[in-house]
């Protein structure tokens, strides 16, 4: 088992950075792939970023390429989402996941470990 948990989220101005972070305990070898999902209210949980736990090879979702930044501390057993620029349409529970496999990073059922979620909200 791999235990996931969030911190970081909070309440910004449109604009605003923030950095979350997802510590990782447990079966850490059990990670090939972790990401960052997120759902607003009344809304699908949808993708937001990935990386792959060894090699650190990146993928974004189109609506946070170049403002938001994925990476890992593997010595520190912990993953890291830094959102620059935010936006009110940012506003969301964000939740970090792993799983064992290195394929289709986007896809929410392939993931097995998830955190309880972050809430972070933009005003305008």
């Amino acid at each position: 088992q791999v235990q996931l948990v969030e911190s970081g989220g909070g309440l910004v101005q449109a604009g605003a950075s923030l950095r979350l972070s997802c510590s990782a305990s447990g079966r850490i070898f059990n990670i090939g792939t972790a990401a960052w999902f997120r759902q607003a209210p009344g809304k699908e949980r949808e993708f937001v970023t990935a990386i792959s736990w060894i090699g650190a090879i990146t993928y974004y979702a189109e609506s946070v390429k170049g403002r938001f930044t994925i990476s890992r501390d593997n010595a520190k057993n912990t993953m890291y989402l830094q959102m620059n620029s935010l936006k009110p349409e940012d506003t969301a529970i964000y939740y970090c996941a792993a799983k064992p496999s290195l394929a289709t990073v986007s896809r929410t059922n392939d993931y097995v470990y998830w955190g309880q979620g972050t809430q972070v909200t933009v005003s305008s």
